[in-house]
């Protein structure tokens, strides 16, 4: 494997830096910088998504030929990693590295040509139906219903955990469409309006006091057999497909690495910092080895797609390294924030979503530190949601070792 940047990735790091200079507004870099969960402020994440549109950098995967940067593997590295050091807001993922790869691997050219330009623009805002109260990481289970009637599906059932269906206007759902021996037949991949009648959603206040996630009732609603991706009753071809991107389509390390670098700068800057103190140096010192570590891991995975790989199983093992260090750095930033970690100040950051629990405007102490007790309780999440890290390590268990 080689390590080094050739001299047209050099060139391209240095366009991308220039792109991010110009583009990046105060409010932009602040909506990216004072995140407390892995989504950005809506209005901002939506913001920049048209300014990376109006490059052609909406969507650095997908094919030219669909609006897509058409960027090699390894300048998609470069640009999450350029992104993640200049404090960009990521654009939501469940549009334009979710739904659109699904429809470009497996969607119509009717779908392709309707839905593609407008995911590109934001005029589509997708959430993702996947998890209902009984299944979760494993989904196979989905019982929500959808009914032929004609040219329509009637869907009757519930989706839970979903992501912005506050703010979404479509949601790309698993629906029970037959009853087969194995659970995984039977499923189909739907593309539902959320404006259609019979939707309602209610939101899930968090731990951390944001509302990002809600749950989804489907009462009776009429949805054409056309909104179908792929076959009807082989959904679970395309969810598979679309959950290898969702786990490992992105890079971890780079913006690992910048958390870890404010860590160490709020923990020289306290009043008593536990930067002096040799074990939690040492601590600090191991994750710095553990990020190291999961870079190389994800350099393999690039030579891999390289070569016109997918990310597979590499795709579950990244999700567990990614999120386990993910949190481990949440606990190391509560330790550095020291008395500040005590107090519940959701002004210092930037959620994704509304705060829903009362509290004094305003904060105390360094922002970095008022920040800590927020990020550390939204990160709880992260080793549940794509698929709980527990169902990952079964599916390399069974899928590279054959047990």
């Amino acid at each position: 494997m080689e390590l080094s940047w050739s001299k047209a990735d050099l060139e391209f790091t240095d366009d991308v830096r220039r792109f991010l200079d110009d583009n990046l507004d105060d409010d932009l870099r602040a909506a990216g910088r004072w995140m407390t969960s892995v989504y950005a402020d809506h209005d901002a994440s939506l913001e920049w998504q048209r300014r990376l549109h109006a490059r052609g950098w909406a969507a650095p995967s997908w094919p030219v030929e669909y609006g897509g940067g058409g960027f090699s593997v390894t300048q998609r590295y470069i640009f999450a990693r350029e992104s993640a050091r200049a404090g960009a807001p990521p654009t939501s993922p469940m549009g334009i590295a979710m739904c659109g790869p699904a429809l470009i691997g497996h969607g119509t050219d009717e779908q392709k040509a309707h839905f593609l330009p407008r995911i590109l623009t934001g005029e589509h805002f997708w959430c993702q139906g996947y998890s209902e109260p009984h299944a979760g990481s494993d989904l196979a289970p989905l019982k929500m219903r959808a009914v032929r009637d004609g040219d329509h599906f009637v869907c009757t059932g519930t989706k839970i955990w979903t992501t912005h269906a506050n703010v979404a206007n479509w949601i790309f759902c698993l629906v029970r469409t037959g009853q087969f021996d194995r659970p995984q037949l039977g499923i189909t991949f739907l593309l539902i309006p959320m404006d259609s009648p019979g939707v309602t959603v209610q939101p899930i206040i968090m731990t951390s006091g944001e509302h990002i996630q809600n749950q989804i009732f489907f009462d009776e609603v009429r949805v054409p057999v056309a909104n179908a991706v792929g076959a009807i009753d082989d959904g679970w071809t395309v969810a598979k497909y679309l959950l290898e991107f969702e786990r490992g389509g992105s890079a971890y390390a780079p913006g690992l690495q910048v958390r870890l670098d404010r860590i160490r700068q709020l923990a020289a800057e306290g009043a008593d910092p536990p930067g002096n103190d040799p074990v939690f140096a040492a601590r600090l010192a191991a994750a710095q080895v553990r990020i190291d570590i999961l870079e190389v891991y994800e350099f393999r995975m690039l030579t891999a797609a390289a070569r016109g790989g997918r990310p597979g199983i590499g795709g579950s093992a990244m999700k567990i390294f990614g999120t386990e260090l993910s949190q481990h750095l949440t606990e190391l930033a509560i330790e550095a924030a020291g008395p500040y970690a005590l107090t519940f100040q959701p002004d210092a950051g930037a959620a994704g979503g509304p705060n829903r629990i009362p509290h004094q405007a305003g904060w105390q102490g360094p922002r970095e530190a008022a920040i800590a007790p927020l990020k550390y309780l939204n990160d709880r999440a992260g080793s549940i949601y794509a698929g709980s890290n527990e169902i990952q390590r079964n599916i390399i268990a069974k899928a590279q070792l054959g047990l």
